[in-house]
């Protein structure tokens, strides 16, 4: 079984504050384990002060909804009762924010944690992601969705 170790976390924090830089934005990155815990948050000087809890929230979406962000966003047009009812089950550490800039961290097929990024436009904090995780060598590709966007063979 494969683990995300602080080490993998700080790595791929480091690559998204560089990545950001580059596109002159100041973004708040949030890596979290497989089942949404938070290994690492950091906020750039000059991110704007919320973005550390919205990038928390996305990479806690992408983890224990095991797809990343914009995936789950056709289902949540779908079903807009069923993903609010999500934030406000007993065991959500996390509002559930299914959107851009909201990746699952896998390697070797095995899901290992979340990716959030926050502080860009939408397009920006997709593109800083995948960008990152690309080049860090995490896979990128998940199953396709079912009907109504639910996952093929599995129920809500």
């Amino acid at each position: 079984m494969t683990s995300l170790t602080l080490a993998a976390a700080e790595e791929i924090v480091e690559a998204a504050h560089e990545r950001a830089r580059a596109l002159g934005k100041a973004v708040s990155v949030a890596v979290v384990d497989a089942s949404g815990f938070p290994v690492a948050i950091r906020r750039a000087d000059g991110a704007r002060p919320l973005t550390p809890d919205i990038a928390r929230a996305k990479a806690y979406t992408a983890a224990v909804m095991q797809r990343p962000g914009t995936m789950l966003k056709k289902w949540q047009e779908s079903q807009p009762v069923f993903f609010s009812q999500l934030s406000q089950l007993p065991g959500a550490a996390m509002p559930i924010m299914a959107t851009e800039g909201s990746l699952t961290l896998k390697k070797d097929g095995e899901i290992v944690g979340g990716l959030g990024i926050a502080g860009g436009t939408a397009d920006e904090d997709q593109e800083i992601a995948e960008d990152v995780l690309k080049s860090l060598g995490y896979e990128l590709e998940f199953a396709a969705w079912g009907v109504a966007g639910r996952p093929a063979g599995k129920d809500a």
